[in-house]
């Protein structure tokens, strides 16, 4: 057994749960040994970390020695464990069912239809917007955006959003485009240039990043947070005859346009409502899970033998 193990194996039957930090002066124990000889490293004393929050395991054992019943509804990720603190629950159980069919199937693989994927800023300099460019490929998505905004970005419908010099955002589309090339067979995939510089700068600004974004390569103009029809149109008009990409988000900067007025004006792809989905979601299962405390739910929209 190490020192180190040896050390932990000693003192881990005795560990105070609620331990109190070290004092400050600890010179009489080197990183060797302590006062009686024993192997020490101070910073493996878990007795010189305060804790930040109560030990789990202590609290599940305390709720199964009060009377009553434990309450544990299941989860499968963050979002679902969220809902279910919200909704007021002191226990969670994670659904091995559930978390794989949220984290191990695909979206890709669901269908045969092309996935185009959020690729933020590309999460870096050249070398990593290419590579991001070149995962997501191999992933199976059909195509990606890259934006201007800066490293640390806001959602696209906020204000208060940072963009990056012109520069920096077409030396981002080349690397991408760059990398999309190199891969056998991956010209098909798609490159949308993104550019936040709708509300500041302004719409001008926007309009000529996007022009220079689709001369570097860019197969598809995606402008955010564009504030009415008439700005649409003439940014359609504007970058013409490449593709633009319009985003319609609940309660955003862009008004709720339906799918034939965005194409009336010239969009060639909407983007509709990304975050409905997520925010209808919490809404609803935060109110399922209120009514779960009093009662457990008899009825499911899909049968568990269809979901299987």
């Amino acid at each position: 057994m190490s020192p180190a193990l040896d050390y932990f194996s000693k003192t881990s039957g005795a560990m105070d749960t609620n331990p109190t930090p070290a004092a400050e002066d600890d010179s009489t124990k080197s990183i060797h040994t302590d006062t009686s000889g024993n192997y020490y490293n101070p910073r493996l004393d878990p007795k010189n970390y305060p804790r930040r929050s109560p030990l789990r395991q202590p609290r599940l054992r305390q709720m199964l020695a009060r009377p009553g019943i434990v309450v544990t509804p299941g989860i499968c990720d963050g979002i679902s464990a969220r809902c279910a603190l919200e909704a007021g629950f002191n226990c969670l159980y994670q659904s091995g069912a559930a978390t794989t069919a949220s984290r191990m199937v695909r979206i890709d693989g669901l269908q045969p239809r092309p996935v185009i994927a959020d690729a933020d800023t590309g999460f870096g300099g050249p070398t990593m917007v290419a590579r991001t460019v070149t995962q997501y490929a191999r992933c199976g998505a059909a195509g990606l955006h890259i934006e201007d905004q800066v490293q640390t970005k806001r959602c696209g419908h906020l204000l208060g959003k940072q963009v990056v010099s012109r520069e920096e955002f077409i030396t981002r589309i080349r690397a991408a485009v760059i990398a999309r090339d190199s891969i056998p067979g991956g010209s098909d995939f798609v490159i949308i240039g993104r550019t936040d510089s709708a509300q500041v700068p302004g719409m001008e600004e926007a309009v000529e990043r996007l022009k220079l974004a689709a001369a570097a390569g860019a197969d598809v103009c995606f402008i955010e947070g564009v504030k009415s029809k008439d700005l649409l149109e003439k940014t359609v008009a504007a970058l013409a005859p490449k593709p633009v990409l319009v985003n319609v988000i609940s309660g955003g900067l862009t008004p709720p346009f339906t799918y034939k007025e965005a194409e009336e004006m010239g969009a060639k792809i909407i983007l509709g409502f990304p975050t409905t989905q997520l925010l209808s979601r919490c809404s609803l299962l935060t109110c399922i899970l209120r009514g779960y405390g009093a009662r457990l739910p008899r009825g499911y929209a899909v049968s568990q033998e269809d979901w299987y």
